[in-house]
């Protein structure tokens, strides 16, 4: 996906009694996006630049790149380097978002770790691999948020968006580390919804199916079998794409979405129905 130029977002209707501008629905607003530098977070980057967003580009590796392709595409973006499971990298990257914009309206927790890990029965997962998929896709989860709380209640009030996952849901066997720590997510999308409702800030979650990424390309024997089974089980028959997440992401980031909070949107092609 190319972020769409600012120009190219504004969509106009004019006839001999009327004329409608309608401008980027998510103009003016600050996201910032964790896990922003490939995948399905820069997928999420480049929609909400392209929906009026200025973006904080949050990654362990260098995120320019993303931010370069929002800038080319006429939008704003901030590349921050921070490691998501660093309280005082995430403190930092918040910082920089408020003296860059002024402010955050919108979290999406999307860093996490699949890919890599090994896919097997759960007496064999290593140790070392539980404790990586719990402290990125859970405590990352916390420490951006926590770390986000202040700029949000700021503006008095905003959006999280947690990135899950259907194996949550379904219970996939043979992952259990990511599975479990997707469901911590899940659980905190709801008990984080029913904390911070009276902030005036939404918290709500978006569950991707399995999603061919620049991750899973490059770790092929660990999820070949996975990609194999995952589209005969959809509804519609065909792989995902991280750009088949990001229509939920930011119908949950506008003013579209309110009056929702603590829910989960699964988007996985209809393999799931939730």
């Amino acid at each position: 996906m190319r972020a769409a130029s600012l120009k190219d977002s504004v969509v106009s209707r004019c006839a001999a009694t009327e004329c409608i501008v309608t401008q980027p629905e998510l103009s003016g607003q600050v996201a910032l996006v964790t896990g922003g530098g490939a995948g399905i977070g820069r997928s999420i980057c480049l929609d909400l630049a392209a929906a009026g967003c200025a973006v904080v580009v949050i990654d362990r590796a260098d995120p320019t790149a993303v931010a370069e392709e929002i800038a080319a595409g006429g939008g704003r973006a901030l590349p921050v380097t921070a490691d998501v499971t660093v309280e005082g990298d995430m403190r930092a990257a918040v910082d920089s978002a408020t003296a860059e914009f002024g402010g955050i309206d919108v979290l999406v927790n999307n860093a996490g770790v699949f890919a890599s890990l090994t896919n097997g029965p759960f007496e064999e997962i290593p140790v070392d691999e539980w404790r990586l998929a719990m402290d990125v896709n859970v405590l990352g989860t916390f420490l951006a948020t926590r770390a986000a709380l202040p700029a949000l209640r700021a503006r008095g009030g905003g959006r999280v968006v947690n990135i899950a996952s259907t194996t949550a849901l379904k219970g996939t066997a043979f992952l259990l580390h990511y599975a479990s720590s997707k469901g911590a997510v899940l659980a905190m999308t709801k008990a984080l919804a029913r904390e911070l409702g009276d902030d005036g800030i939404l918290v709500n979650a978006v569950a991707p199916g399995f999603t061919v990424t620049s991750g899973v390309e490059s770790n092929p024997g660990q999820v070949a079998g996975m990609r194999d089974r995952a589209p005969g089980g959809r509804v519609l028959r065909r792989e995902m794409s991280p750009d088949d997440v990001v229509g939920a992401v930011r119908f949950l980031a506008s003013p579209s979405s309110a009056f929702i909070t603590g829910q989960t949107v699964v988007v996985d092609g209809g393999a799931y129905f939730h």
